[in-house]
């Protein structure tokens, strides 16, 4: 049974445990392709996991699995939360849906904000969305854009703000409700190599600098070594699994 959840009425969190997540043998067909062919990935909570390969591997489709967005032909998908152990692939789409705004952060390549509201609004959105008060949700969002360098833009729309600042709002956004786990598609995808890299630092530092999980589509090498491990998709199955050492190496 999943429950309301409800902001932090103090801080920006500093801390939060984040999620393992446990997949098998995934698989996902679209007419006579398929897009992923028998998956398995373990990820520990805190870890950073980029996933590349070329156009039409299956990096974003096993994201959408993994998240919940899509269902899967077969497989199974486990999500270890600090609270709680959920098998997605029981779960129905109501509560596949409540999962992602309680427990899950999402940041896509174009941010995906909406154009007629402020930076703070877009996002409060989540909050408000599980319940919290207006002036609640605004006032913590508010703490997170500060966090994220924009504590005088609040009240910017969208289309006054650059592509990097942009992302930043998404990145807030995805990080209100306190998620022991973000999904990120080609966070970088639409930004200049200088602002990527900013805005990859920003995205680390909110989610695993926090203790937070982090699933990255990118293709980007520069980007993906950033995080401490990749994995790479060919047809629809991994066939690399790298791990970056301890002392910086792969």
């Amino acid at each position: 049974m999943l429950t309301t959840t409800r902001p932090n009425p103090h801080a920006v969190a500093e801390s939060v445990r984040g999620a393992d997540l446990r997949a098998l043998e995934l698989t996902k067909t679209y007419g006579t392709t398929r897009a992923l062919d028998h998956v398995g990935i373990a990820i520990p909570a805190g870890q950073s996991v980029a996933v590349m390969g070329p156009s039409g591997s299956g990096k974003t489709t096993l994201l959408h699995c993994l998240s919940g967005i899509l269902s899967t032909d077969s497989g199974s998908i486990e999500l270890g939360l600090p609270d709680r152990v959920v098998n997605v692939e029981s779960l129905s789409n109501e509560s596949r849906a409540q999962l992602r705004r309680q427990s899950l952060g999402f940041v896509f390549q174009q941010g995906m904000l909406v154009p007629e509201l402020t930076a703070v609004e877009n996002t409060a959105l989540p909050l408000m969305l599980n319940g919290a008060s207006r002036s609640q949700a605004i006032g913590y969002a508010a703490q997170w854009l500060n966090s994220m360098g924009l504590g005088g833009m609040g009240d910017r729309r969208i289309g006054q703000l650059s592509g990097g600042q942009a992302q930043r709002v998404a990145i807030a956004r995805s990080q209100v409700i306190d998620p022991a786990i973000v999904f990120a598609d080609e966070p970088t995808g639409a930004l200049d190599s200088a602002t990527a890299v900013e805005v990859m630092s920003i995205l680390l530092s909110a989610t695993t600098g926090r203790g937070r999980t982090l699933v990255v589509v990118t293709h980007d090498e520069d980007v993906a070594r950033r995080c401490q491990r990749i994995l790479r998709l060919q047809d629809g199955r991994i066939v690399s699994d790298e791990m970056r050492h301890s002392d910086g190496r792969w």
